[in-house]
């Protein structure tokens, strides 16, 4: 009759299949809709914040018009914001 598993026995092989687990996905194969869903979520990370620029410099233009143009400005304002916030959603890692 084999030995029952100790508790030190069960913890050591919970530990060893969660450690295999989180190596397999830090080394694992980034799959085709992986990669899409990254592209995907840094393009509206920048599109948003630019197109919501242009929508509020419209705006502001149309209602209060000077002698700059607000839409010019936001578009740029927006789009370094959306930059931002890709590069803090992938990490701010360093190429």
């Amino acid at each position: 009759m084999p030995d029952p598993e100790t508790s030190s026995d069960r913890m050591l092989r919970e530990v060893s299949a969660k450690q295999n687990r989180m190596l397999k996905a830090r080394t694992g194969d980034k799959g085709f809709w992986t990669s899409l869903q990254v592209l995907g979520t840094v393009g509206w990370s920048v599109a948003v914040p630019t197109l919501l620029g242009i929508a509020l410099g419209v705006f502001i233009d149309r209602h209060w018009p000077g002698r700059f143009s607000w839409t010019l400005m936001l578009l740029f304002a927006g789009l370094a914001l959306g930059c931002a916030n890709a590069w803090i959603q992938l990490g701010g890692k360093q190429p």
